[in-house]
């Protein structure tokens, strides 16, 4: 009987622990991709709350009068590539009372 001194590949308990490792970083990094995900739609939808209360603003200095929503997103001299829209699906607000921009998924 001639031994295998020489031999190539991998035995089953080698392949076996490798699959645990692997799946010990999928289970680690999985959930820190789908955090970062959230946390990146948060903060688009916050950068475009701020654009458009900063527009707002700069409307009502140019003319005197406070836009409607509508008005100041469909205007391309305040948004040429048009109005933004929140990457959550959320719906953009403007209350008359402060007039500032709200989403209704991330809030102000």
């Amino acid at each position: 009987m001639k031994l295998l001194k020489n031999r190539k590949g991998l035995t089953l308990i080698e392949l076996l622990i490798v699959v645990i490792i692997l799946g010990a970083l999928a289970a680690i990094a999985i959930p820190r991709m789908s955090q970062n995900s959230t946390t990146a739609k948060q903060r688009a939808c916050q950068t475009n709350l701020s654009t458009m209360n900063t527009q707002i603003e700069l409307y009502n200095a140019n003319n005197g009068t406070w836009p409607t929503l509508n008005a100041i997103t469909t205007d391309a001299n305040y948004f040429p590539n048009g109005a933004p829209a929140c990457p959550s699906s959320g719906v953009y607000t403007l209350s008359g009372t402060t007039n500032r921009v709200s989403c209704s998924i991330h809030g102000s």
